[in-house]
């Protein structure tokens, strides 16, 4: 009698767990699945030279990316790699509200509200590398990733809240990982430096809401070990000492100025501040002259990828 007092709660509880087991199977089957796309989209796209509207195949439009992202005798696989991370970042980018606020369209040829864009560079090569990841994107547990890239990395990549000022929880997807650059990038573009008076530099902290007074030193903070990035400068002035945000620091100044928040060395000489460091741009996912180098080294695009994004999974949404 006892045993069929107790039947119930273990149908209850088997029952419970078949639901559990549904579900979790259920939400694997869909994270396996990833996104779905019947056929390649049609976007619209705003072109800031001629400040036009038009509604090109996505494909179409990624060639142009390329064309203003990389040079045009680079490895075909680097530009593979490349219409990979590119692809992935303007769907997921479309997703998130695209280019709505400022134009009224999925995404702009503006590289400070998305990518570069350039339909006269594009090559022979970057149609080719385009056509042969046609429809392949980045994923990671069932959703679009997040496809950063940047120019140099300096040798490491970086996490997304140190490099970028992420607001958000750092992606899991994102790692920083070492990059083979330095073996085919030219010096000039590997190593920068900018000097700034100490004017300059109390307009910057003006602008970022902080004051010191007449700005006397400027020194790191803090910094990301592993990638080696400046998460804050400090700056030490007549009136008391304000720390920014390296990212913060840099978009204020200027990201062709300052071209990276891996800093290596600040002097002070004179009147001014003389910033040196390596690397160009966020230094965020992949690196693009650290896909020219394994794409030498005879890597192929779903390689390169995996290199800066191990965790990601890469899918075909449409034929």
């Amino acid at each position: 009698m006892r045993s069929q007092r107790y039947l119930p709660v273990v149908i209850i509880a088997a029952l419970a767990l078949a639901g559990v087991v549904l579900y979790l199977f259920t939400r694997r089957g869909a994270e396996e699945k990833g996104p779905a796309y019947k056929r390649e989209p049609e976007i619209s796209v705003y072109f800031h030279e001629d400040q036009t509207t038009k509604k090109i195949p996505l494909e179409e439009y990624l060639t142009g990316v390329i064309g203003g992202e990389m040079k045009g005798d680079w490895p075909l696989e680097a530009y593979a790699a490349q219409a990979i991370v590119a692809r992935s970042f303007t769907l997921e980018f479309i997703n998130g509200g695209g280019t709505k606020e400022f134009h009224q369209t999925d995404i702009c040829t503006d590289e400070k509200h998305a990518q570069a864009y350039n339909a006269e560079a594009v090559t022979a090569d970057i149609r080719r590398a385009v056509e042969m990841t046609r429809g392949e994107v980045m994923i990671y547990r069932g959703n679009l990733t997040k496809g950063w890239f940047s120019a140099s990395c300096g040798g490491r990549t970086a996490p997304a809240v140190v490099a970028l000022g992420y607001a958000g929880e750092e992606p899991e997807y994102i790692a920083s990982v070492s990059c083979p650059e330095e073996g085919v990038i030219p010096e000039e573009e590997l190593y920068w430096s900018a000097r700034f008076s100490r004017a300059e530099l109390g307009t910057i902290l003006t602008t970022l809401g902080e004051s010191v007074g007449e700005v006397r030193r400027l020194e790191v903070g803090e910094r990301h070990r592993e990638s080696h990035r400046v998460s804050r400068l400090d700056f030490i002035g007549a009136e008391g000492r304000a720390g920014v945000r390296g990212a913060d620091f840099r978009k204020t100044a200027g990201p062709e100025k300052v071209r990276s928040t891996w800093i290596t060395d600040i002097q002070q000489e004179g009147e001014g501040i003389i910033i040196k460091g390596r690397g160009f741009g966020h230094g965020v996912g992949l690196c693009q002259w650290g896909a020219h180098a394994l794409a030498t080294e005879g890597k192929n695009p779903h390689e390169i990828v995996k290199h800066y994004y191990p965790e990601v999974e890469i899918k075909k949404l449409w034929k």
